[in-house]
């Protein structure tokens, strides 16, 4: 019997490929010299992240959250509705 492939996403949660997706971008965040962490996935579809080190204050992180996260994550997972920072 064939075995899905190891990057399948078909028996992943949604919780799971957003992170996927997070643990994507993580590396140009970090380059720049923040982070963010993925905090929840709600059951309404919204994502919560938590911004650290250099994202914290900056005045770009709001542009990076919705035309670089949201933006992602929304078009590889179509049941994500928003990306939301929390404290």
């Amino acid at each position: 019997m064939n075995q899905p492939a190891a990057d399948s996403t078909s028996d992943l949660s949604v919780f799971e490929r957003v992170e996927r997706i997070i643990n994507r971008i993580r590396p140009a965040v970090q380059s720049d010299g923040g982070d963010l962490e993925l905090v929840e996935v709600t059951d309404d579809g919204v994502v919560k992240v938590r911004l650290h080190g250099a994202c914290v204050g900056c005045p770009s992180s709001s542009m990076t959250l919705h035309m670089g996260i949201e933006r992602n994550v929304r078009e590889k997972v179509p049941e994500i509705v928003a990306v939301e920072q929390v404290p």
